[in-house]
């Protein structure tokens, strides 16, 4: 008799054990999935790329994933960063590519659509034309102290450093470097995605 009274206690506490696991595990899940929701908000920024200014490098309805301004403060040549320009279209995002940083020399010859840097002509796989068009500022022009100078990859139908509008980038009007091709956009002819799009950005 008295084995089998203590039975249904036993049975309690295992449910009771078997509870706490539960509420122990939701506890953790929802920790943790705080934490990287938290992560992604402080460290990542999602967007979505709008006209071809960066064609070929990235399409019209891509998204990408960036590294935002609070962990990417030294940005270098190559780097395709998000900017958000006062000045321009009220601080609308535009997303472009550093070309040159604080205290170098930019020029451009515009009749052999050559960029150069610090009297150095620049190889440049990624853009999609020439840099033929002439949008207002004179050349050569110094890169000021905290600031970049930027250009699209789709060089003549790119509104970019070379234009009054937006002249050089300030670093804290950037918002941050695209790190990766999460979503490829459709193809503008064939209206499908080309997931082998998908990667990191160079």
């Amino acid at each position: 008799m008295e084995d089998i009274e203590q039975t249904p206690q036993k049975e309690e506490s295992k449910k009771s054990k078997a509870q706490k696991t539960v509420l122990s595990y939701l506890h953790d899940l929802v920790f943790g999935l705080v934490a990287v929701l938290l992560l992604f908000m402080l460290v990542f920024r999602v967007i979505v790329v709008s006209g071809p200014s960066m064609k070929e490098t990235l399409q019209n309805g891509d998204c990408i994933v960036l590294l935002s301004s609070v962990f990417y403060n030294e940005p270098k040549y190559g780097d395709i960063v998000v900017v958000s320009k006062k000045a321009y279209k009220d601080g609308e995002p535009i997303i472009k590519r550093v070309i040159a940083t604080e205290g170098q020399e930019v020029n451009i010859d515009f009749y052999k659509g050559i960029v150069s840097v610090d009297g150095v002509e620049l190889y440049e796989p990624y853009v999609n034309t020439p840099t033929n068009e002439f949008e207002g500022i004179e050349f050569p022009q110094i890169v000021p102290t905290g600031c970049v100078f930027v250009l699209g990859d789709n060089r003549n139908l790119s509104k970019d450093s070379r234009s009054p509008e937006i002249g050089m980038i300030d670093k804290r009007e950037i918002l941050g470097k695209a790190l990766v091709i999460a979503l490829p956009g459709p193809n503008e002819v064939t209206g499908k995605r080309d997931f082998k799009r998908i990667g990191v950005l160079w």
